[in-house]
C-alpha cells in the first residue's frame, strides 16, 4: 500500500510534536514545521526517522502566504501528496484588550487564522482533484465561549471554528472532510506560564480533575483522521474533560 503523508504545522513542541510522533508511529510519512525552532525541529525529525518513516522538516512562517506556498510545493515534490493536513500552528496573548498593540493583535490573528487559510487554499485543490483528503484544525474551547484577557486568541479560534464549518460544506461533495478539535486546558508550554497555584485551581474547575496531555490530543486527532466515513465532517469537537 502507498504510504500516506501528513503535514502538521507548528509541530516543534507541545500538541504538534505529539501529533507528529503519533502519525509516525502509525507509518505515515511526516512533514513537520516550525517558524524558527530549528534545533527542536531537528531533534523531532531524528526521533521520527528512528521509527523508520520518512520525515521532511520545514522552517518558515506558515502565516506568510509566499512562504507557505514554497513549503507546500516542496512537500508535493518530495512525497507527491498530502493525505492529512493538521493546522496546529498557534500562539496566545494574555492581557487586556486595551493593552494590546495593533502588532500584537495582528500577530495572533495571522499565526492562528491566516495560517489555516494559507494551507487550505494551497492544499485543497489537490484533495478535490483526487476526491479524497482530511483536514483537522486544532482549535480551542475559547473559540466557542471566549476567555477574558484572551480576546485575540478567542477571536482567532472562533474564526477557525467558523472556517471549519464553512469549508466542510464546500468540500463534502468532493469527499474531503474538515473538522476541528476544540482543546480545553492541555499541559503544554502555553499553560505552564501559570503558577503552580493557578494550575491547581484550573484543574479543580475541570470535572476530569486534571489538564489533558498532548499525547491524548494526538491519539484523538489520529482517531478522527482514520475514521472511514465522510459523514463526520464540519464538526468542532470539544476535547476538554467536560470543562466547558
Amino acid at each position: 500500500m502507498k504510504r500516506k503523508t501528513v503535514f502538521i504545522t507548528g509541530s516543534s513542541r507541545g500538541i504538534g510534536r505529539s501529533i507528529a510522533l503519533e502519525f509516525a508511529s502509525k507509518g505515515y510519512a511526516v512533514v513537520i514545521n516550525s517558524r524558527k525552532s530549528h534545533d527542536l525541529l531537528s531533534l523531532l525529525k531524528d526521533e521520527i526517522e528512528e521509527k523508520n518513516v520518512p520525515c521532511l522538516a520545514l522552517i518558515g512562517d506558515i502565516s506568510d502566504f509566499d512562504t507557505a506556498e514554497k513549503m507546500v510545493s516542496e512537500i508535493y515534490s518530495t512525497f507527491g501528496d498530502i493525505d492529512v493536513l493538521i493546522n496546529n500552528a498557534g500562539i496566545a496573548y494574555l492581557g487586556l484588550l486595551t493593552d494590546m498593540t495593533y502588532s500584537d493583535w495582528n500577530k495572533v490573528i495571522q499565526t492562528n487564522l491566516y495560517s489555516v487559510f494559507n494551507c487550505c487554499n494551497l492544499i485543497v485543490p489537490h484533495m478535490v482533484f483526487k476526491k479524497e483528503g482530511t483536514i483537522i484544525n486544532i482549535s480551542s474551547v475559547w473559540g466557542e465561549v471566549g476567555a477574558s484577557c484572551e480576546v485575540a486568541y478567542s477571536a482567532s479560534k472562533g474564526g477557525v471554528n467558523a472556517f471549519t464549518k464553512a469549508l466542510a460544506k464546500e468540500l463534502a461533495p468532493s469527499n474531503v472532510r474538515v473538522n476541528a478539535i476544540a482543546c480545553g486546558a492541555i499541559d503544554t508550554a502555553m499553560n505552564r506560564m501559570l503558577s503552580d497555584e493557578d494550575l491547581i485551581s484550573l484543574a479543580d474547575e475541570i470535572p476530569a480533575s486534571r489538564l489533558g496531555s498532548p499525547d491524548e490530543v494526538a491519539r484523538f486527532v489520529y482517531s478522527i483522521a482514520e475514521i472511514e466515513s465522510n459523514y463526520l465532517t464540519g464538526q468542532v469537537i470539544k476535547f476538554d474533560g467536560a470543562w466547558i
